[in-house]
């Protein structure tokens, strides 16, 4: 667990408990037209990935989750609560998870983001990503519609 006094008050960034999933749920559906359900969380939590949640006056805003195995990382899901976009919580909860994949060995990193996400695509550059390659039609979009992924990766530091 790592803590930081800011003027919001305590910000903890903590592993994510199964007790956390209806906070991180408002979380999820505030930031995302297609989010994540309990279950996808629940499994998550149950196979052993890096499951993360960044908190404000014991509020959980923030979460991530990540899988590592054989020197690979993979950001599943990234999301802070729109009201907190724009004080680099989503950098602060990512870089804490590079270093745990570090940590557990991974040499790399990788991650999904729509390319309609430009805060986000601006979140991974500034961190050192780099785009690797497509994926067509992965995510669902309005109307039926299904729109592209960028796959991005970046090495860690050994």
């Amino acid at each position: 667990m790592s803590a930081v006094l800011s003027a919001g008050g305590a910000r903890i960034i903590r592993r994510m408990l199964e007790s956390d999933l209806a906070a991180v749920l408002k979380v999820e559906k505030a930031a995302y037209d297609f989010p994540w359900g309990e279950g996808v969380f629940r499994d998550c939590l149950r196979v052993g990935y890096g499951c993360w949640v960044l908190e404000l006056s014991e509020r959980p805003v923030a979460h991530l989750i990540m899988s590592v195995a054989v020197g690979e990382a993979h950001v599943l899901n990234l999301c802070v609560h729109p009201d907190w976009h724009g004080r680099r919580l989503g950098a602060e909860l990512l870089q804490h998870g590079l270093r745990m994949a570090t940590r557990l060995g991974a040499e790399m990193v990788f991650l999904e983001v729509r390319p309609s996400n430009a805060a986000a695509m601006q979140l991974y550059h500034r961190l050192g990503f780099a785009e690797v390659g497509l994926r067509k039609s992965y995510y669902p979009a309005p109307g039926g519609a299904r729109e592209d992924a960028l796959i991005l990766a970046r090495n860690l530091p050994l």
